[in-house]
């Protein structure tokens, strides 16, 4: 049995992390912890997620929340985290993180974290998106340089990130897979007149609106043909069942900074 401690409690995702978590065998809910001064604070966390009475209290502190739990799933922004990360680090509690927007600095500190304790972190911890990113490197690698690369992603109003961290990472996986660098390729804005596209590049196009879950569509295009790769998003739930799979993933696991495609088995 894995005991786990969610953040953001009384959001929607932490939500569904709490409801879903209650359903796993292997998955005890320890703790859930809210930001200081939320309403919520010391109501039960499976009242408030809508699954009913589960004995544990919505607290402000992650110290409390983690005496007696194994792992920590953080969902949060990357400050947050980091500061989690490093309660988790000291403690030598594990960590899941679906947080996105880190920059590469703020990645770094992470994998600081990760030498003193284990740490699942990815983009995105959708099984399907997971081996989307899979698919993507085969295909990058079969097709090679003679087709054009174009990333378009969809995501609700509210997001606060841009391009999505999912975006980014699969024109991480296609640029590796090409033997280019994504950060010296990818091109975020394209206005007026300017050069003609090269070859090397790696689109990357936002849009936002209503409230889209997640949609990101790859496309590979040749001459007289086109190759489109695209993932749906129906409900948060995907992100929620992911997390909970890697907590279990977890148990046992040494220190270190782990992915979704070492927890499914797709290294």
């Amino acid at each position: 049995m894995t005991r786990i401690v969610v953040t953001g409690a009384a959001g929607r995702m932490g939500g569904r992390i709490i409801t879903l978590a209650t359903e796993a065998a292997e998955l005890q809910v320890a703790g859930a912890v809210e930001m200081a001064g939320h309403p919520k604070i010391g109501q039960d966390a499976g009242y408030v997620a809508g699954c009913g009475d589960i004995g544990i209290m919505i607290t402000d502190s992650l110290e409390q929340a983690l005496d007696g739990a194994d792992l920590l799933i953080d969902f949060t922004f990357p400050q947050v985290s980091l500061r989690n990360a490093a309660v988790c680090a000291r403690l030598g509690k594990a960590m899941v993180v679906g947080s996105t927007g880190f920059t590469p600095n703020e990645r770094k500190q992470l994998e600081n974290y990760a030498e003193q304790t284990p740490i699942v972190f990815a983009p995105n911890m959708s099984v399907g998106v997971n081996v989307c990113f899979k698919l993507l490197k085969d295909l990058a690698k079969t097709l090679g340089d003679g087709f054009d690369v174009e990333i378009v992603e969809l995501h609700h109003n509210k997001k606060k990130d841009s391009p999505s961290g999912t975006a980014v990472r699969m024109g991480e996986v296609v640029a590796e897979a090409l033997g280019r660098d994504y950060n010296q390729v990818a091109n975020y804005h394209r206005e007026g007149m300017g050069d003609e596209r090269t070859a090397e590049e790696i689109g990357m196009q936002t849009v936002r609106g209503g409230d889209i879950v997640g949609e990101h569509t790859v496309y590979f295009i040749g001459m007289g043909e086109r190759i489109e790769l695209t993932h749906r998003a129906m409900s948060r739930d995907m992100f929620a069942r992911g997390a909970i799979r890697a907590a279990g993933w977890l148990k046992g696991k040494g220190p270190g900074m782990y992915d979704m495609q070492a927890v499914l088995g797709l290294d």
